[in-house]
């Protein structure tokens, strides 16, 4: 629990800092200075600053997505993911231009996979599919995702999510559950 609450702390240190300057201008010891904890507890937590950017990415994005992790609620979740990039836009705009497109996209990837594979495998109940065809569609699904939050990033974060999630959900109405029919290995 307490390691939960350090973590955090770090977490919330480097918002702070990212408001205020590059990710490549902070230092661990900018960072620990501004946590008040020292180098060692840094260290025990995280490898590195970019460690402790997933993290805080991934932690973020977990608390985004409660309860939002089925077919029914998968706009609210990718909504909850812009609106959270979109109220940390400091340092969602600082990571974007710190950090390089590979890094950032792993980020995304491992944000938005987990919401996309639980849609996939809700849908796919009674089905025969294999895995790693579930995987796939998710896979697919996760490209497009991420594609579409990286342009919304590059264009300032401008576009309202709302209308992005509003498109993007007529565009795959119907095809994950398709996808997973093309694929049955029973029909």
């Amino acid at each position: 629990m307490m390691s939960e609450i350090t973590k955090r702390a770090l977490s919330e240190s480097l918002k702070k800092l990212l408001s205020e300057k590059p990710l490549d201008k902070i230092t661990v010891t900018d960072l620990v200075n501004d946590c008040g904890v020292n180098r060692q507890t840094f260290y025990y937590h995280f490898q590195d600053l970019y460690d402790l950017v997933e993290w805080t990415c991934l932690e973020d994005a977990d608390k985004a997505l409660q309860d939002r992790k089925t077919y029914s609620t998968w706009q609210e979740g990718f909504l909850s993911i812009f609106n959270l990039m979109k109220k940390d836009e400091p340092f969602i705009m600082n990571i974007y231009h710190s950090v390089s497109l590979d890094q950032l996209e792993l980020y995304l990837y491992k944000l938005v996979y987990p919401l996309l594979i639980g849609v996939v495998n809700e849908q796919a109940q009674g089905m025969s599919v294999r895995e790693e065809d579930k995987a796939f569609i998710a896979d697919f699904y996760k490209y497009a995702f991420v594609g579409l939050v990286l342009d919304w990033i590059k264009r300032g974060m401008k576009d309202d999510p709302q209308l992005i999630i509003d498109r993007l959900s007529i565009l795959i109405k119907g095809t994950i559950p398709q996808a997973l029919e093309n694929y049955r290995l029973d029909k």
